[in-house]
């Protein structure tokens, strides 16, 4: 059991008015407060105290009761307004820990703090909704626990939590559906927009991986200097960046720009990065944004290579069990920030995660140290293209249907000869077939 605080004479302002005290309990081992100070963080909180603890969970308190008096002697001393638990803490442990609290003191759960800095990132209406739509699934479980107490007690103010309405349950299931229906409605604009650009001539690649991991640096570093739809009204979800911050989830919509390939004309995707140990009512909330992946024709998996072999070995797991639920494009497993390892420690990782990484690809996103060789691997695993030859009369139609494949495929010899024109060139099937049918029945100049 351990119990730390920090001081807050150097915190600013707006720190201070947001000053958290974090907290976990474990069943066993040593609890790890690094994650949840990370996202505290996030969310604009200064974490100004550290407790955990090593017991089976208690049923009133999470915390065993001596635990919660040293909780509130921290808060007290920290002059903290916030205690943010990292566990997945229930409505009657929530209220009886604020009850022992100096008052006004908030008590906070992992997933609401998540939810919290999701709000604060939701910029477009697809990631507001999904928020929303979060928060809600959230409550509904809180909601009927109430029910069932005011019902088998028969008391409605049970506990402190206020008089239960059997009418806010409803209301928050009528909310779902609503939700869900507006996203399902932008989920189908979504795909057409990507069958649409698979017409036109583009892969799809999704970024994915662990907050954190890279990715929003990786993806300014594939990405080409002109941005997708440059001249055209841009949809919402895309940007002409992505940011590279030292933050959680400064990505939460996505990102989407043209990446710069030797042959190939690649649109690149980044989403929101994965977290640990998230309840499964939370990742399908933001499924809608989880499309972006499981609908691409190459995921690249990024992962800090910089973490202990066993941090890395864990996200690497539980990335390919979301993925591999619904993902059917190859993976490409990428370790990223190598320029962060001591000499041999690449080789070491490399042999120590074969199982999960068989053949990963090593790269600094920061310094640019195997990008080149990034490059190749995506043009490698996307999907193969087809040769064709066309041999075109001469004409003002067969130059328009030359300037169409070098703009949707990629041109490997183009020869003019006896009033003809010869174009031999790589394409997706799809292209290839649409170029055989411009092709068919082009007349030479002149003729009427």
């Amino acid at each position: 059991m351990t119990g730390s605080e920090g001081t807050a004479a150097d915190t600013g302002s707006t720190a201070a008015e947001r000053r958290a005290v974090v907290a976990k309990r474990v069943e066993s081992g040593s609890a790890d407060l690094t994650e949840i100070s990370q996202l505290a963080a996030a969310a604009g909180y200064d974490v100004v105290g550290e407790l955990t603890q090593t017991r089976t969970e208690d049923a009133a308190f999470m915390f065993g009761k001596g635990k919660v008096a040293e909780l509130r002697d921290l808060v007290r001393r920290t002059d903290a307004n916030a205690v943010i638990v990292d566990n997945d803490v229930g409505p009657y442990q929530t209220f009886n820990i604020g009850g022992e609290l100096p008052e006004g003191v908030e008590v906070i759960d992992r997933f609401a703090l998540i939810l919290e800095i999701f709000g604060q990132r939701a910029n477009t209406r697809k990631a507001q909704l999904q928020v929303e739509l979060a928060e809600l699934r959230y409550e509904l479980p809180r909601a009927e626990a109430k029910a069932s107490l005011a019902k088998r007690d028969e008391r409605p103010g049970f506990m402190g939590l206020g008089e239960y309405d059997e009418s806010v349950e409803r209301d928050i299931k009528r909310q779902i559906s609503e939700i869900r229906d507006e996203l399902e409605s932008i989920a189908e604009k979504e795909e057409a927009r990507r069958e649409q650009r698979r017409d036109s001539g583009f892969d799809l690649v999704a970024l994915a991986g662990y907050t954190n991991a890279g990715k929003s640096t990786l993806m300014r570093r594939l990405a080409a200097e002109i941005d997708v739809d440059e001249n055209a009204e841009r949809h919402p979800d895309l940007d002409t960046t992505a940011e590279s911050q030292d933050m959680l989830f400064t990505t939460l919509g996505t990102t989407t720009r043209r990446a710069e390939m030797e042959k190939r004309d690649v649109l690149l995707t980044d989403t929101v990065g994965f977290i640990a140990d998230l309840p499964h009512w939370l990742v399908e909330s933001f499924e809608s944004t989880l499309d972006s992946v499981y609908r691409a024709d190459l995921v690249l998996l990024v992962v800090d290579a910089s973490e202990p072999v066993e941090e890395m070995r864990e996200k690497l797991v539980t990335s390919h069990d979301t993925l591999y639920e619904r993902n059917e494009a190859p993976i490409v497993t990428v370790f990223n920030k190598v320029d962060r390892l001591a000499p041999g420690g690449l080789a070491d990782k490399r042999a120590a995660l074969s199982g999960v990484a068989p053949d990963p690809v090593a790269v600094s996103a920061k310094t640019g140290a195997g990008v080149a060789e990034l490059r190749d691997r995506v043009e490698d695993e996307l999907p193969d293209w087809e040769r064709e030859r066309l041999v075109l009369p001469l004409s003002d139609d067969a130059m328009s249907l030359v300037s169409w494949i070098h703009d949707h495929g990629h041109v490997e010899a183009e020869t003019y000869a006896d009033d003809q024109v010869t174009v031999d060139f790589e394409a997706k099937p799809s292209i290839v077939a649409r170029a055989r049918s411009k092709a068919t029945g082009l007349a030479p100049a002149g003729s009427a």
